[in-house]
């Protein structure tokens, strides 16, 4: 059933690359099913599996009531482990909390309810696809528990072209697959850990990479020329000024003018007062492609 359901998420993955899905941001998320953790997302919920223990993963077993059963086991390729008293056990497949409830019916001829406890020292069987705008994508195992940055460490890291909003593919236990959403500005300089959430087995992680879009910003700047920025970014009029070293000695802050083509490709004309946005009487206005900016010469 394991070797089944990696099959079934590297096809996933095959299909991803395949076709560039990328989900949208108005998919709902999935309702929690009984055994789910809830957790919040940019004000959406997600859930939490509980984790299911797989072939080699190391378990450390207890039993208060008989010290001499405890032991530390390996999980073989097929699922099983072999006790003292009760031999060869199939337990893969299940929850931390179910195995340890058949154990302790396994033992219930020797010890009236034992009370069972079993600690996974390492996480061997679990396996997550990181794709898209990453150094080194590929699949990875999930060791012990790790964050989403942690997994993209493990891919080398974010290549320059990612994305802002990159998104965790979750399959539920029902079998449909959630999208969670991640502001990758909000994490990485916001600091939002609330949004460096723990990767599970079979997550799908998909960074898209970002479109590429070019302005220009032209006349009384320090540093004139074509600005590429990523689309996500939303670059703004005043953004675009400053990387372009800002205004110069000569220039007038009322004579900016945006030119831009609509989408029947007639020129429009926006004249700004830079003023009027720098004391905040007006929004900062958001750059699209193709945009040219110009900034006048002051007549004094």
């Amino acid at each position: 059933m394991r070797k089944e359901k990696q099959a079934a998420l590297i096809l996933f993955v095959f299909l991803i690359l395949i076709i560039g899905v990328r989900p949208s941001g108005s998919q709902q998320a999935v309702p929690l099913s009984r055994g789910q953790e809830e957790n919040q997302v940019n004000g959406r919920d997600y859930f939490i599996r509980e984790y299911i223990i797989g072939p080699r993963d190391l378990l450390e077993i207890k039993v208060f009531e008989l010290p001499e059963f405890d032991h530390t086991v390996r999980v073989s390729e097929d699922g099983s482990i072999t006790l003292p008293l009760i031999g060869n056990i199939q337990i893969g497949g299940l929850t931390k909390d179910k195995a340890e409830k058949k154990l302790s019916e396994l033992l219930e001829k020797y010890v009236k309810k034992a009370q069972v406890s079993i600690f996974i020292k390492e996480y061997q069987s679990s396996r997550v696809a990181i794709i898209g705008a990453v150094e080194k994508p590929g699949m990875y195992e999930l060791v012990g528990r790790q964050t989403l940055l942690q997994m993209i460490s493990q891919a080398g890291g974010f290549k320059d072209t990612a994305a802002n909003e990159i998104y965790v593919l979750r399959e539920g236990q029902d079998g449909t697959t959630a999208s969670i959403s991640i502001d990758l500005e909000d994490l990485m300089i916001n600091g939002n850990q609330n949004l460096n959430i723990p990767i599970q087995a079979n997550d799908v992680i998909n960074v898209p990479v970002d479109k590429l879009i070019n302005v220009y910003v032209f006349g009384e700047v320090r540093q004139p020329g074509a600005l590429q920025v990523k689309m996500s970014n939303k670059i703004t009029l005043l953004q675009a000024i400053a990387q372009a070293g800002g205004l110069s000695e000569n220039a007038t802050k009322r004579g900016v003018t945006i030119k831009r083509r609509d989408k029947s490709g007639k020129e429009i004309n926006l004249s700004v007062n830079l003023n009027d946005i720098i004391k905040g009487k007006k929004k900062d206005i958001p750059l699209q492609e193709g945009d040219v900016v110009i900034v006048k010469q002051s007549i004094f």
